[in-house]
């Protein structure tokens, strides 16, 4: 009779909220603001293409599902960067406590444009030396977007649990500084099921920011997820205390494209050393990734991999966390 009920409430859960999400997809590409937000800071979210909302990522799940916060028992720190286009660079702080059910969360971003050289059409033309000057007037600026965090999450029952983030990020473009609030809310249903796991979030969801007399919607992005262990403890398949292998997958409705899907993959050795891979579909531009990760005394070092295709650069990342207490 249980494994009965956890069969019918999978496919429920597919067959009534992904039709409701399709029904409203538009491709509106170009009309959200704060872009940056898109860009996970995690690299093993980003090694398993971002399909992680349904799995316990310890301290990194105040960036993919709040509500998973409740298993990082005791108290964790990480630091993350992101190698991004152009001279882009992201670097986030995060803080996490979570004891008897309850778990606190804070968490910083910084995201450095860099060097931009203004021009002005007054400046175009010739220099008393002869050289052409584009338009350069010798000022460089440094634009920016800092976005600050804090979560609160608990845990209901042995199975349901959720979280919320309020955020504030402010984006700064020299000539203009627009900032706001928002917030990222998520659910997680652990079905006791093996290790079978299902997610809903939504993410960015606040009010429209204005320029210039226009105004532009937050990039709120909805996704359902789904994992479980395909061999390793509490399997669905074969059980191993050596190794684990985890599949994980997500569909998302983001406010200005189609719907998109997220496959993502984890090998786990000894819960010491893994290997992980992803790909994300129905992107103009993203593609697969891959990663790995090495566990020692306390301290998680992750690194990802993200192929944009052929007309832009790979993005890096890196993450290093440390549990001070469990």
């Amino acid at each position: 009779m249980y494994r009965l009920k956890i069969y019918w409430f999978i496919p429920l859960v597919f067959f009534l909220v992904v039709p409701r999400v399709r029904l409203f997809a538009f491709e509106k590409v170009g009309v959200t603001s704060f872009q940056f937000l898109k860009v996970m800071p995690d690299a093993r979210s980003a090694a398993m293409g971002d399909a992680t909302s349904s799995l316990n990522l310890g301290i990194h799940s105040v960036f993919s599902n709040p509500a998973n916060l409740v298993d990082a028992y005791g108290l964790s720190v990480d630091v993350s960067y992101v190698d991004y286009f152009f001279d882009t660079q992201h670097q986030s702080l995060a803080f996490s406590w979570a004891k008897n059910g309850f778990a606190f969360a804070a968490m910083a971003l910084r995201i450095d444009y860099g060097e931009l050289y203004e021009t002005t059409v007054s400046d175009l033309g010739y220099l008393p030396s002869g050289d052409y000057n584009p338009g350069l007037t010798g000022n460089v600026f440094n634009p920016g977007a800092q976005v600050y965090g804090l979560s609160f999450s608990q845990r209901l029952t042995d199975k349901f649990s959720y979280g919320i983030v309020t955020k504030y990020a402010v984006e700064d473009m020299i000539y203009d500084s627009k900032g706001s609030i928002m917030w990222d809310a998520g659910l997680l249903y652990d079905t006791k099921f093996r290790s079978l796991r299902l997610s809903a979030i939504v993410r960015h969801f606040g009010p429209q920011i204005e320029y210039y007399d226009y105004s532009y919607p937050l990039p709120q992005t909805m996704a359902i997820g789904i994992s479980g262990n395909v061999f390793g403890k509490e399997s669905l398949l074969k059980v191993s205390n050596k190794h684990r292998l985890t599949l994980a997958f997500e569909l998302v409705q983001p406010r200005d494209y189609d719907q998109q899907y997220h496959v993502g993959m984890e090998y786990g050795l000894d819960e010491q050393i893994f290997l992980r891979s992803g790909y994300k579909m129905n992107y103009d531009t993203e593609g697969i990734t891959f990663g790995a990760g090495v566990k020692f005394k306390g301290f998680v070092f992750d690194y990802s991999f993200s192929d944009y295709g052929n007309y832009l650069p790979a993005v890096h990342r890196l993450s290093l966390s440390y549990a001070l207490a469990r």
